[in-house]
């Protein structure tokens, strides 16, 4: 393990074993003041995440992007500091600490049998809502996690999610797939954060007027197995209630080949999210290049 890995090992770990001690008043405003420390400094990343801001809201000045940059590193901050917390949280908090609208589809999701996929994008606290699914509505669910270096890093995270009520596979192509497909096809749940995709496999989408990549996981997974498919957006408001919406379920198309029904559903899945993110751009934590232009090789001389 290099000096870097230690040093991100260890400040993850002194967050969850110190943040979560913390009253949640000063945990919040500890989020805030390094938030806004952040964003003062302009890093790569709150760089990154106001030219994706530029996209959602084309029309924006460069105040309003600075302003919807700053309070995005906000609402990241306050995620990391919800997480850091989760595991101390009782069942109580965490059953009145999210409130989603028309969660009817996935309760008849799985009244029906079939297994329920639920596809989330970076938004607000992807965690705290699986763990209301767990807590709340007493419902396990398997998800997977990408591996993280230091591989310490990565069992961190993996002993979080687990800890709040999760089975939490290795994202490692077929085998994962395989075993989402098992438990879908007994009837259970499977959530998958699903935005970004930047590998060969990924599916073009038409994203905020631009062509970005995102995850046929889990359209391949609706077909192989009759699962629902849901997407769901979250945000927050001034409460410290997070918001969130189960939209209604991304059918198969009726006709076409499997790469044509994949590319249809996948950009319903891209639609949905959008709607979501156009509503509350500052709750969509991505840091990171998500459009193909952005990925592109810099054209012109050296």
């Amino acid at each position: 393990m290099t000096a870097a890995e230690r040093l991100t090992d260890g400040l993850y770990g002194l967050g969850w074993s110190t943040v979560k001690k913390l009253p949640e008043p000063v945990a919040a405003r500890l989020g805030r003041t390094v938030a806004d420390a952040a964003w003062k400094r302009r890093g790569k990343g709150v760089q990154r995440l106001e030219a994706n801001y530029a996209r959602v809201v084309p029309d924006a000045s460069p105040e309003r992007l600075a302003e919807l940059s700053r309070a995005g590193m906000r609402s990241y901050l306050r995620y990391w500091m919800e997480s850091f917390r989760l595991p101390a949280w009782s069942a109580e908090r965490v059953r009145t600490g999210f409130d989603p609208k028309d969660a009817h589809h996935l309760t008849d999701g799985l009244a029906a049998g079939k297994g329920v996929i639920l596809a989330l994008p970076h938004l607000a606290n992807w965690d705290l809502a699986g763990a209301w699914v767990t807590t709340a509505l007493g419902i396990p669910f398997t998800t997977v996690a990408e591996r993280l270096k230091p591989e310490t890093l990565y069992d961190r995270f993996v002993a979080y999610r687990e800890g709040l009520g999760m089975e939490v596979l290795a994202h490692s192509g077929a085998s994962a797939f395989g075993t989402l497909a098992r438990r879908l096809r007994d009837g259970a749940l499977v959530c998958l954060v699903a935005d970004r995709d930047l590998s060969a496999s990924g599916v073009e989408v038409d994203f905020f007027g631009e062509r970005a990549r995102m995850p046929a996981g889990p359209a391949l997974l609706a077909q192989q197995t009759g699962a629902r498919l849901l997407p769901v957006t979250l945000w927050y408001d001034d409460s410290p209630v997070m918001q969130g919406r189960v939209h209604p379920p991304v059918e198969v198309p009726g006709t076409g080949t499997r790469t044509e029904r994949t590319a249809a559903m996948t950009q319903a899945l891209a639609d949905a999210f959008a709607s979501g993110i156009a509503e509350h751009p500052e709750d969509w934590h991505m840091l990171q290049r998500l459009w193909l232009a952005d990925l592109a090789p810099a054209k012109g001389p050296a």
